[in-house]
């Protein structure tokens, strides 16, 4: 898969170097089980300030003729959908028809509403997929991000035979067009569909979504399933200290889908600030691979630098908020003892197994808007988790608390391909 490497400042800000651009890789419309039209959820972003979006349909990309009865889109909980679009786009952009007795109208598809609403170098339309698959009861879903062509889903024989069916062809296309394209797994807590295992196994997969605002997609996990960032740190200590694997890196996302009140799974809960030098889908793209961005569910870092074995985090303050920062990784020489999971005295199948303290120890804590952690150099990895006392205002679970998040670094040096790991990141 092509990607270019970012060279230079990969984290540290630069007057003439790269600059932070926000972002949301997981969005869903009316071409699959959204309840909005593209165009009103692409304005909704540009006008909050993102510099990029990608709409992520289940298997389909917003192309050919698509029509839809406003009766069914009222159903999706959007009565005022077809009026509002008609506001904020005008009567002759807005084509309906009249079909046996049912008012339908068309969807826009992307080439024909990109000019409209994208600026260059200001708000970029990145066309994406969500590869809908699933094996038995799980589901696996990875988005294409900068794809050229719908894939259909590839199946397999078993979860991880289905991601890397899937991944391969995402492989194949990117090299057959010339293009990069970042594919990511999707909300692995989703119906408890994947564990930590599996993601560490597939290591042609290099993104997951440590953070996605869809409201049953199990951030915290509960007694017999590990959390989202249980699941990160384990199959990051798998992958670096058995399998000697590049680590996953972590997005946020809003998995959007409803648009018409402040419940259910809406914009602006979870998003990707990256640092690239300019608004393109290949820049965007290149930054994601070389891990040169943070994610955030509410918390800003004006700057993210890791030099001389040094992470350190500038933290833009709010009023009245409290910051802390953990800084989390698995050291070389971890306990990596396992233990199944138990409940009313049978194991319980399909699940994350129970890790040793080892694993995503918390090596510090600092307070404050700057924080600033020397690695030892006995690292497998360290990333930093910067967590607020600041609830958002539409929260995705119980007790969330906005965040941020950071992408592991202090592995590269002793990996032994850890030279092309940048250029291969979304294979």
């Amino acid at each position: 898969m092509r990607f270019s490497l970012i060279a230079v400042c990969l984290f540290a800000a630069c007057s003439t170097g790269p600059s932070w651009l926000k972002g949301n890789l997981h969005t869903h419309s009316l071409w699959s089980d959204g309840n909005d039209f593209p165009e009103v959820i692409t304005l909704w972003y540009k006008d909050h300030g993102y510099d990029f979006l990608a709409i992520s349909d289940h298997n389909t990309l917003q192309e050919g003729e698509k029509w839809m009865k406003v009766d069914e889109i009222v159903r999706r909980n959007a009565r005022t959908g077809l009026a509002r679009y008609r506001e904020k786009f005008g009567r002759d952009w807005v084509e309906t028809r009249t079909k046996d007795g049912k008012l339908e109208v068309r969807l826009r598809q992307l080439d024909e509403y990109r000019g409209l609403l994208e600026d260059a170098g200001e708000f970029l339309i990145i066309q994406s997929e969500e590869i809908t698959d699933k094996f038995d009861k799980s589901e696996i879903h990875i988005n294409a991000t900068n794809i050229g062509e719908r894939i259909e889903p590839q199946h397999g024989t078993s979860v991880r035979d289905v991601m890397r069916n899937n991944l391969r062809a995402v492989a194949e296309q990117s090299d057959r067009l010339g293009q990069p394209i970042v594919a990511h797994l999707n909300h692995p807590n989703f119906r408890w569909s994947i564990t930590a295992e599996d993601l560490a196994a597939v290591v042609e997969e290099r993104f997951f979504e440590v953070y996605n605002g869809h409201l049953d997609t199990g951030h915290e996990g509960d007694e017999t399933h590990a959390s989202l960032e249980q699941i990160w740190d384990i199959a990051n200590t798998l992958r670096l200290g058995q399998l000697s694997a590049p680590p996953l890196f972590g997005l946020a996302v809003d998995d959007s889908h409803n648009y018409f009140n402040s419940t259910g799974s809406i914009s602006g809960r979870g998003w990707v600030m990256v640092r690239a030098p300019k608004l393109s889908a290949e820049a965007v793209c290149d930054a994601l691979a070389a891990g040169a961005f943070y994610s955030s569910s509410g918390v800003v870092l004006d700057d993210v630098q890791f030099t001389d074995n040094v992470l350190s985090l500038q933290i833009r303050p709010e009023p009245g908020v409290r910051y802390v920062t953990e800084f989390r990784g698995t050291r070389r020489g971890y306990n990596p003892a396992t233990s199944p999971v138990t409940q009313d005295g049978k194991e319980v199948e399909g699940v994350t197994m129970r890790y040793s303290s080892d694993v995503g120890e918390v090596f510090a804590v600092v307070e404050g808007v700057r924080a600033t952690h020397r690695l030892n150099g006995d690292e497998l990895y360290v990333r930093a988790v910067v967590k607020s006392d600041k609830a958002p205002e539409h929260p995705a679970f119980d007790g969330e608390m906005e965040q941020a998040w950071t992408q592991p670094v202090g592995w590269r040096w002793y990996l032994p391909h850890a030279a092309s790991a940048d250029a291969d990141a979304a294979r």
